[in-house]
């Protein structure tokens, strides 16, 4: 493998590493939120999952735009 295709392969991973661990984050929040007796913790598990989901539709796109190959001119 070249120099370039270990790179992509890395950042790839990377990628659905990303999504991976922020869907975690989110059914951990929805398990906290699920759970709860009392405010403190549903306030805490609803912040995880709306930070998750976050994560989810920003981190990926953003680094995958970071690293786009440069058009050629």
């Amino acid at each position: 493998m070249s120099e370039d295709d270990t790179r992509a392969r890395n950042r790839y991973f990377a990628l659905a590493a990303i999504r991976l661990v922020s869907a975690a984050g989110g059914v951990f929040g929805l398990l906290l939120l699920g759970r709860a007796h009392s405010t403190a913790p549903r306030v805490l598990g609803a912040a995880i999952v709306l930070s998750a989901l976050a994560v989810i539709a920003i981190v990926p796109r953003s680094l995958a735009r970071r690293w786009r190959t440069p058009p050629k001119p």
